[in-house]
């Protein structure tokens, strides 16, 4: 089966985006796979390169960044969610890519099953 995601809460504030990345990982484990990761309102805050947790602390947007890295998975990011948050391409961490919403409909389209993680 063929996923696509929408995370909509940014990585410390909210379950969502652990809670997407454990869907991705699982579902690769079990054959499937993930068309694309559209990160969308706060969401856009898991691409960024400025986070810097404590070291005892998992780094959710390196996780991201490793799972396009080992398993080719589009990461995109909202320009309009990004632009509001000051987030642009020179800030972006290494994977992530923007674009616009069009992305977020062409992987409905194209998905077996689009899941929203966030509200």
């Amino acid at each position: 089966m063929k996923f696509g995601l929408l995370v909509s809460e940014g990585p410390y504030t909210h379950q969502a985006s652990d809670s997407a990345y454990q869907f991705c990982m699982a579902a690769i484990a079990k054959g499937h796979e993930i068309q694309r990761v559209f990160f969308y309102h706060d969401g856009v805050n898991n691409a960024t390169r400025l986070t810097e947790p404590p070291q005892d602390d998992r780094h959710i947007v390196n996780r991201w960044s490793a799972l396009k890295a080992e398993h080719n998975v589009d990461l995109v990011v909202c320009v309009a969610a990004a632009l509001r948050r000051g987030i642009k391409d020179e800030v972006l961490a290494p994977g992530f890519r923007i674009s616009g919403l069009g992305q977020l409909v062409d992987s409905g389209i194209k998905a077996d099953r689009l899941v929203t993680f966030g509200d």
